[in-house]
C-alpha cells in the first residue's frame, strides 16, 4: 500500500500577524508533502511574508486569487482552489491563525486510521490574552459544546455533524464524493456544512478536543471578535429563532440573574429590614457560586483554564448580546460583514 500523502491547504486574507507561525508549524509535520497557501487578496504584509517563507520552506506553494465567483464566499473559494491544486490523498484544511504542535499530525492521522475515520476535526486550544477574549471565547465554546457534543457527532447512528474549520483532515476520495467546497460554496459555515455532507453519505466523522495538538488565537481585536461571532452564531444555532430565544433565556436566568440579584436582594433587605429579601439575596449568592464552580469544570473539560470562570458573568452578558445581534443581522438586516467583504444573508444559501 502506498504511503499516505497529506496536502495542507491554508486560506489567508490579511493574516500578517499569524501566517508565519502557522506555516512554519505545518512545515514541521513530517507527514505533510506540500503546503498550499491561498492568498485571498491580502492587502497587508501577508504576500511579502509568504514570499520570504517560500525561500525557507521548499514544500510551500502560494496561490494568489482574485474576487470569488458570483455566489461564492471568499473562504470556500480559496479552499476549493487549494484543494484542486493539491496532490495528496489526505487534505488538511487549517486556518492561518492555527499553530500545530510538533508531531501532532502524525498522532491525529494514527487516530484516524485506528478508528477508520474519513474526516477528523479538532477544536483547538484557544489563546485568550485579553480580558474580552477571556470572557467571550470560553463562554461561546462552552455553549457550542452543549449543542455539538463530541460523542454525538462521533456516533454514526446520530445525525449530529460538526467540524471546526481551524483543523479539518479529510480523505480526498471522501472530500470529492461529498462535492468538496464547490458543494458548500455559499455557506458561511462551510466547515459544518462539509461535515454534514460527509456524514449524510455514510462517512465517519471524528470530532475531538484539540488542546494537546493545535492552538489558535481567533481574534486579536475586539471588533474582529464581534464581527466574527455576529457572522456565525445564528447559523450555529441552526437559524432557529426558538433555539436562540431559549438559549438567551437560559443564559440570563442561570448565568446573569442570580449574581445581579445578590446586591439588590441584600441591600433592599437590609434597608427594609426584611429577612425574606436578605434570604433571597443569600440564595442567589449560593446559586451564583455553584454556577461558577460548574462553569469552571466545563471549561477544564474543554481545555481552558478553570480560573477563566471568573469572567463568566461578563462572558454571559456579551454572549447574549452577540447572539441577539447575530440573529438580527441574519433575519432582519439581511447582511453580515467579514474581513472587508459584505455578505447578503438573503440571497446567499446560508
Amino acid at each position: 500500500m502506498a504511503p499516505d500523502r497529506i496536502s495542507a491547504v491554508i486560506p489567508a486574507r490579511n493574516e500578517e500577524t499569524n501566517i508565519a507561525r502557522a506555516v512554519r508549524s505545518v512545515a514541521e509535520q513530517a507527514e505533510v508533502s506540500e503546503i498550499i497557501v491561498v492568498d485571498d487578496q491580502s492587502q497587508d504584509a501577508t504576500p511579502e511574508i509568504l514570499r520570504s517563507l517560500q525561500g525557507e520552506i521548499p514544500r510551500l506553494r502560494v496561490l494568489r486569487v482574485g474576487e470569488p465567483p458570483a455566489g461564492w464566499l471568499g473562504k470556500a473559494n480559496a479552499l476549493a482552489i487549494g484543494a484542486r491544486e493539491a496532490s495528496g490523498n489526505w487534505l488538511l484544511f487549517t486556518d492561518a491563525d492555527a499553530e500545530h504542535r510538533p508531531g501532532s499530525l502524525g498522532q491525529v492521522l494514527d487516530r484516524a486510521r485506528r478508528e477508520h475515520a474519513d474526516l477528523v476535526s479538532l477544536s483547538p486550544a484557544q489563546e485568550t490574552p485579553t480580558w474580552w477574549e477571556k470572557a467571550v471565547i470560553p463562554f461561546v465554546f462552552a455553549e457550542l459544546a452543549r449543542r455539538y457534543r463530541f460523542d454525538r457527532v462521533n456516533d454514526p447512528k446520530s445525525t449530529d455533524a460538526a467540524a471546526n474549520g481551524q483543523y479539518v483532515l479529510i480523505r480526498r476520495p471522501v472530500y470529492e464524493s461529498a462535492g468538496g467546497h464547490e458543494a458548500v460554496h455559499a455557506e458561511i459555515l462551510e466547515d459544518v456544512a462539509l461535515a454534514r455532507r460527509v456524514k449524510n453519505q455514510g462517512g465517519r466523522i471524528l470530532f475531538l478536543p484539540g488542546n494537546g495538538w493545535v492552538r489558535a488565537r481567533m481574534y486579536d481585536r475586539f471588533g474582529a471578535l464581534w464581527d466574527g461571532w455576529r457572522k456565525n452564531l445564528y447559523l450555529l444555532w441552526d437559524r432557529s429563532l426558538i433555539q436562540v430565544l431559549s438559549t438567551f433565556a437560559r443564559v440570563w436566568f442561570v448565568d446573569l440573574a442570580p449574581p445581579l440579584a445578590v446586591p439588590l436582594g441584600l441591600l433592599l433587605g437590609l434597608a427594609a429590614r426584611s429577612l425574606g429579601l436578605v434570604a433571597i439575596g443569600a440564595a442567589c449568592l449560593a446559586i451564583a457560586a455553584a454556577r461558577r464552580v460548574f462553569y469552571g469544570r466545563e471549561l477544564a473539560r474543554l481545555g481552558f483554564e478553570p480560573h477563566l470562570a471568573n469572567y463568566g458573568i461578563v462572558g454571559a452578558a456579551l454572549f447574549s448580546a452577540l447572539l441577539i445581534e447575530s440573529t438580527l443581522a441574519h433575519r432582519w438586516l439581511g447582511s453580515v460583514s467579514w474581513k472587508g467583504r459584505q455578505y447578503s444573508t438573503r440571497s446567499a444559501a446560508l
